[in-house]
């Protein structure tokens, strides 16, 4: 493990690392010796009781791991809910299906804000894996709008039925198991993988020569990439976008995170690739790191969404960054209305709006892409700046 400038885990959260560590290096020995690097994500964030999302550990917020947007400010979920209104509005109706809720804080303030503008959705479902955070999502839910408390369902997974409404996912995407891989040096630049084995009880990283499947999907990517150049590949995205398509019959799925089209994402400055973990307010890029106590995250290729979309019967209907998107659908305007006096709840929103909106914050390095289904209106979150050329 690479010496870091880290906190120090308590001792009781370093036994638990160590019991997950103990099953990694068990399912590592019954693979032969070695697994994908995306099944070693896999099992540090989603083992049954014991992966970083799947236990008890407190992860967002200021005291936890990261900070997303609906912690950072409430205007983020009022703005988000203009557009969900325009969207339910276009379907005449209809439910929300949020994909991986966090702390619940997304939910209870765009249900406030849809109630205020007459828009609540006939359900607001929650698609949530974790049990840990379905309890404090639950729990949110009552203590903040209980009197909508029936409208929330959560589910372990897809409904069968088809969807009318939105479907939302911020900061999802990244948190899917990817493949590392890179070109070698050699003069054929075979693409080789990153494996992770397990010697005298610790996890070690190690390049072996790509698989069949995964040489293809690299080959697929079309752009040239610069010999020594390590990345990642998410080889679980096109499945989920298909499901969601199967799912959706008319509505808009709105997707948030932090990326680049594919272009910028194998640029030369990102040969490195995008790995990143987070623990305690502090980000890094060792994976194995006590794993289960931290989250590890990759940037989003939003071309490979586009793409997976437009294979799934889809409309790409639009990309921007979140900037754009939030000033588009009256952020600016929410903060004005939400206090007339410039008191010390107001400077606090400012600086919120300020976090999400500047490109030094996450104005930038945030991106929104909209995916619709029998939706022919323009929507709001694009009118200011649409990015699709780009992709």
């Amino acid at each position: 493990m690479q010496s870091l400038s880290l906190p120090q885990p308590a001792p009781e959260e370093m036994a638990f690392s160590q019991q997950l560590q103990q099953l990694i290096c068990k399912e590592i020995e019954q693979q032969g010796g070695a697994i994908p690097f995306d099944r070693y994500m896999e099992l540090a964030l989603y083992a049954p009781g014991l992966g970083y999302y799947t236990a008890g550990m407190r992860k967002f917020g200021a005291q936890g791991d990261f900070v997303t947007a609906p912690e950072i400010s409430p205007l983020f979920s009022r703005t988000l809910a203009h557009q969900v209104k325009q969207v339910l509005d276009l379907c005449g109706g209809g439910d929300v299906l949020e994909f991986g809720a966090g702390s619940g804080r997304l939910a209870v303030d765009m249900l406030r804000e849809l109630e205020a503008l007459d828009a609540l959705p006939e359900r607001y479902l929650i698609l949530e894996l974790s049990p840990d955070l379905r309890q404090r999502q639950q729990q949110l839910v009552a203590a903040e709008v209980s009197h909508l408390r029936e409208r929330v369902q959560w589910l372990e997974r897809l409904p069968r039925q088809r969807l009318r409404g939105a479907v939302l996912a911020n900061e999802v995407m990244d948190a899917m198991p990817v493949h590392r891989f890179r070109v070698s040096s050699g003069s054929n630049g075979e693409v080789e993988e990153e494996m992770i084995t397990c010697t005298a009880g610790q996890l070690v990283k190690e390049w072996r020569p790509a698989s069949a499947e995964l040489k293809q999907e690299v080959a697929k990517l079309g752009v040239e990439l610069p010999s020594e150049c390590e990345s990642e590949i998410n080889l679980r995205l096109k499945p989920w976008i298909s499901a969601i398509s199967d799912l959706l019959g008319q509505g808009t799925v709105l997707l948030i995170d932090y990326g680049y089209t594919r272009s910028e994402y194998f640029h030369p400055q990102h040969s490195e690739g995008t790995l990143m973990c987070h623990f305690r307010q502090h980000a890094h890029a060792d994976a194995l790191f006590y794993p289960g106590l931290q989250d590890i995250t990759a940037h989003v290729d939003f071309t490979a969404v586009a793409e997976a979309a437009d294979d799934a019967g889809l409309s790409v209907a639009g990309y921007t960054n979140q900037a754009g998107f939030l000033l588009a659908c009256g952020i600016e305007q929410l903060l004005q209305s939400t206090a007339a006096d410039q008191n010390a709840a107001w400077f606090q929103q400012t600086e919120g709006l300020k976090r999400l909106v500047l490109p030094s914050e996450m104005g930038e390095r945030f991106k929104v892409m909209a995916l619709t289904r029998n939706i022919d209106a323009p929507l709001m979150g694009f009118s200011m700046r649409n990015m699709l050329e780009q992709l």
